[in-house]
């Protein structure tokens, strides 16, 4: 396999890891909040949460574009004050992918994560404020460690949905070799030109990957609503 054939594997696992490791953290804060905590807004944020998940590819990437577009609400002030253009930009196309990916992975973290916290007595956790700890530590001594299976597999999915964008990441970043040519988009492109070896390749690849990370979740999940 040449450089040029590998650049779209490495891309789409660099950019997915990229991506999982700053919507992970936020992810698990809002399964927490949706699983502990009842406020008015709990519905809207639920519903806000899983809306890029029933929104089609190309509409989540056409209002990418309205947002961080050279005259959108985020994409004028950011060219204007710091030089800085995100769609179909060569010099920032991994920001645009962190940005599509991180929209796509986060329904999917939260709501896999959430049951596994829901999952977790709430005794354990009165127990541990008994004993004088404070909600972080209760969180991270008590609720985490007691749900990391459903957590990690909640991640292990956000990842492989990462991995696996094509609508918005091809609408927001586009295609340019070398640059923006994740997988999916290759085995578009490579259809597109009649090369069914090339798009054989990638689909080979995300299959494989695709069929580790379902059987790895499955091991995860059912046990974490037991922990």
């Amino acid at each position: 396999m040449s450089s040029a054939e590998a650049f779209p594997i490495a891309l789409s696992l660099r950019v997915a890891v990229i991506a999982i490791a700053i919507v992970a953290p936020l992810g698990v804060a809002l399964a927490w909040l949706q699983a502990r905590r009842r406020y008015p807004l709990r519905r809207v944020v639920d519903a806000l949460v899983l809306l890029p998940l029933v929104l089609p590819p190309s509409v989540v990437g056409f209002f990418l574009i309205l947002l961080f577009g050279r005259r959108g609400p985020l994409g004028h002030p950011l060219e204007t004050v710091f030089g800085v253009r995100l769609v179909f930009s060569p010099a920032a196309a991994l920001a645009a992918f962190r940005t599509v990916e991180i929209r796509v992975a986060l329904p999917i973290l939260v709501k896999t994560a959430q049951p596994a916290i829901e999952a977790v007595p709430r005794e354990l956790e009165d127990v541990a404020r008994s004993l004088g700890l404070g909600p972080l530590e209760v969180f991270f001594r008590v609720t985490l460690p007691a749900a990391w299976r459903g957590v990690l597999a909640a991640t292990v999915l956000g990842f492989a949905r990462a991995v696996g964008e094509f609508g918005a990441s091809l609408m927001f970043a586009g295609n340019i070799p070398g640059r923006t040519n994740t997988m999916p988009i290759e085995i578009f492109a490579a259809y597109q030109a009649g090369d069914d070896r090339r798009a054989a390749v990638y689909v080979g690849v995300l299959s494989a990957l695709s069929i580790v990370i379902v059987l790895a979740a499955a091991r995860l999940g059912p046990r974490s609503l037991s922990a």
